[in-house]
């Protein structure tokens, strides 16, 4: 039985939203209208994965991820990804709070926070895996960039395997691929490859669905969270058999055109895109097959006191555009356990208050 949110908590989300809240709250999406898509909720497995070619043991450990924290039952996710340490280095990750260095202190946030599961590196999990392996479903995240290489270059590269996470009793892989990058052909034959056989031995798969390449950022504009290059990037992830997608939250809507090159449509801009928040997470959405493969947004990087207000305004787009979810790291691991468990609470939270539906 999933928890539910404080009584009053819509005042709540009113108050961290602000000046945003009717902009936010009133919106109806139009151009992709709720009624076409797929949406979370307790029979998501059933509904969506039941006449798949996903095997029973795949079922079995997605159900495992949506029957487990404080969201158990609702359809919704709320994970915490701890993989910052290879991507943006050890200290810039964990020197704002040094007892993230220790894995455990990541997972016991994690299960305090009351997350569906948590997301790690081979060597989080695996120190502490046959203590909590039963406890919440870990997702072994099985590709990283590393940024000791001199000068910096942007290459997933495989730390892990998926017969190591099926080892130690993991419910997902995890990987990234860098669509966009010059290195995007090699990372799709190996991640489509392991996704395959972590299918084939049960597991559900999991694709950090990443922009990245330096022409995408100009002048005027960062169009790695471009609402339409995102969710071509989602189209592919769902196309090499990804069970849930996490992308970036989108900041616009027209990256085609700005960068003019690929193809698109112009009855994208305006009739089905605009540059609403909501109607952008929508469009992401609608590009992992209407919903039928879950979208879950990233919470971004932590930016201090206004964290909160961030990561509550992230899950409200996410839920009124058709999402199934958060995954909020550095937010919540880079503060004191205490504030990080609340962080991660008022998210799901949202997830858990009925006055906010989807558009």
């Amino acid at each position: 039985m999933s928890a539910v949110a404080p009584a009053g908590y819509m005042d709540r989300i009113e108050e961290l939203l602000g000046e945003q809240t009717r902009l936010l709250m009133d919106h109806r999406c139009k151009g992709i209208p709720k009624d076409e898509l797929h949406l979370p909720g307790p029979d998501h497995v059933d509904r969506v994965f039941g006449d798949s070619d996903r095997k029973p043991q795949v079922l079995v450990n997605l159900q495992r991820l949506f029957d487990s924290g404080r969201l158990a039952g609702t359809g919704y996710l709320s994970m915490l990804p701890v993989d910052q340490g290879v991507e943006h280095s050890a200290a810039a990750s964990f020197a704002p709070n040094p007892m993230y260095f220790d894995p455990e202190n990541i997972v016991r946030l994690a299960i305090e926070g009351g997350c569906n599961a948590v997301a790690s590196t081979l060597g989080v999990l695996g120190a502490v895996a046959r203590r909590y392996a039963h406890k919440i479903p870990l997702i072994l995240k099985i590709n990283h960039n590393q940024l000791l290489t001199y000068p910096n270059r942007y290459r997933q590269t495989l730390f892990a395997s998926v017969d190591q996470a099926r080892d130690m009793g993991a419910a997902a892989i995890g990987a990234t691929i860098y669509w966009g990058s010059e290195d995007s052909d090699r990372e799709l034959e190996e991640i489509s490859a392991a996704f395959a056989y972590a299918h084939e031995e049960g597991l559900a798969a999991i694709l950090w669905c990443y922009l990245r390449n330096a022409a995408f950022k100009t002048d005027d504009a960062d169009h790695h969270t471009a609402a339409d290059l995102t969710g071509q990037a989602n189209h592919l992830g769902v196309t090499i058999e990804a069970d849930i997608i996490k992308q970036k939250l989108p900041s616009h809507s027209a990256g085609y055109p700005a960068l003019n090159f690929g193809k698109t449509d112009p009855r994208v801009y305006g009739e089905l895109l605009t540059d609403h928040p909501v109607d952008m997470v929508r469009w992401q959405v609608a590009n992992c097959y209407k919903g039928r493969i879950g979208l879950i947004n990233s919470g971004g990087a932590s930016g201090g006191a206004s964290d909160l207000a961030e990561a509550v305004r992230s899950a409200v787009i996410n839920k009124r555009g058709g999402g199934m979810g958060l995954i909020s790291g550095r937010k919540a691991f880079q503060r004191p356990m205490k504030e990080g468990v609340e962080l991660l609470h008022a998210v799901q939270d949202v997830y858990l208050c009925p006055d906010v539906t989807v558009a």
